[in-house]
């Protein structure tokens, strides 16, 4: 084997295991919303995110001080600012809140549109160049998400709309930053730091809605919690930010395709849901949409 061929070798392993640690991120991400809803059964939202954040946190500073990691670069802290403030605080509130009226069929559809923010913000952030064929795409997923919105809601977008969309907004902010810090730093570091940063404010904030909110532990709300700090804030960011430095923000952005469509059977088999006719037909929409952008040079 010449020494080009290992090379060649090696970079197509590392791919795979980069695709393949992205790809659990999206399992993980997907169960979000059917844990948040089991967790609002008992609890309230403040006390949900919060909660969230404080065990998710604490897991990590212990596993920061456990490994005597060094405190990051005065330079990555404005990126790891924006990754706390968007996939730590933002995104977990802002869906929180909404799923208090939304159902999570309808959220995951409405969520799908996030691989195309994240693809939007990359572009800006790197001022990268896309062809007419992506942004044509893009427009048209984002008219699919956007009518599916307003009929579910009776013509004018709901409450728990606008807050899906301004949880795209920030996450998608958060996702590209930790992609760009996750090829400087190990990936799991850039989420630890994050976390630890609102560390803080969770802890407060926690001992407040708790006391506000009424608070009941039954084993659907303690599972939901444990998978929300554990699963999708902690390990579920971990491979997925190692996936992104691995294979690029792109091409990871890809996999979250599939995540609308497996948040619509997780709703059904865990919480009972019942789709509506046009749930599967939008995700589906969506989803070409997004693929034709992710084809288009």
């Amino acid at each position: 084997m010449t020494v080009q061929d290992s090379a060649i070798r090696r970079s197509a392993i590392a791919v795979n295991g980069g695709t393949l640690l992205a790809a659990l991120g999206v399992v993980a991400f997907s169960l979000t919303f059917p844990a948040t809803a089991w967790a609002l059964e008992e609890l309230g939202p403040w006390s949900v995110t919060t909660c969230r954040m404080t065990l998710a946190g604490l897991a990590a500073l212990g596993a920061l001080l456990a490994l005597r990691v060094r405190l990051p670069p005065r330079r990555h802290w404005a990126g790891l600012s924006i990754v706390a403030g968007g996939v730590v605080v933002g995104f977990p509130l802002l869906t929180t809140l909404a799923l208090q009226t939304s159902t999570t069929s309808h959220a995951a559809v409405v969520v799908g549109l996030l691989p195309l923010t994240t693809a939007a913000y990359a572009a800006a952030r790197t001022r990268t160049r896309h062809a007419w064929t992506f942004w044509a795409a893009a427009l048209a997923g984002a008219a699919v998400v956007v009518a599916f919105a307003l009929l579910q809601s009776g013509g004018a977008p709901s409450r728990g709309d606008l807050l899906l969309f301004a949880a795209l907004a920030v996450c998608a902010a958060g996702y590209a930053e930790g992609g760009r810090l996750a090829r400087e730093m190990p990936g799991w570091q850039v989420v630890g730091w994050a976390l630890v940063l609102c560390l803080p404010v969770a802890v407060v904030g926690a001992a407040a809605a708790l006391s506000a909110e009424p608070a009941r532990l039954t084993w659907h709300t303690v599972s939901g919690l444990v998978w929300l700090a554990l699963g999708s804030q902690l390990l579920g960011m971990v491979v997925w930010y190692r996936g992104m430095a691995a294979i690029g923000v792109a091409r990871a952005s890809q996999l979250q395709l599939a995540q609308p469509l497996l948040t619509l059977v997780w709703s059904v088999a865990l919480l009972g849901e019942r789709l509506s006719p046009a749930a599967p037909a939008a995700a589906v929409g969506v989803l070409v949409c997004i693929a034709v952008t992710q084809r288009s040079p």
